[in-house]
């Protein structure tokens, strides 16, 4: 599959405050999430690495202890196994990729 068109993926919610449409090359995972201000996603980690890069609006990202607020052209790293968590401070979307892939991400799975 050398094109995707996000327009023919439906969107769901995986977390409260958070939708999105998620697809997967051969070796990545690829998410756009819309979030509602107030939404959150818990500390956790993955064998991933993971970069969120905020398109619209503002998030809190903490990363192994240190928390940053993150607005449209900037973007975290999360190294692979580091504890992470987001708090969404306003509405807005993310592009968020995994490395290797997360195949737990598609839709429906766990």
């Amino acid at each position: 599959m050398a094109f995707v068109d996000k327009r023919e993926i439906e969107e769901y919610g995986r977390l409260p405050g958070w939708h999105g449409r998620i697809f997967s090359s051969p070796s990545m995972t690829f998410a756009e999430w819309r979030f509602a201000a107030g939404a959150t996603i818990h500390e956790h980690q993955h064998v991933q690495e993971e970069v969120w890069q905020i398109l619209e609006g503002e998030l809190e990202i903490k990363v192994g202890g240190e928390a940053r607020r993150a607005g449209p052209g900037m973007a975290a790293i999360v190294p692979a196994d580091a504890p992470h968590s987001v708090r969404a401070l306003t509405d807005g979307r993310a592009l968020v990729v995994d490395w290797p892939l997360r195949p737990e991400m598609a839709p429906g799975a766990g």
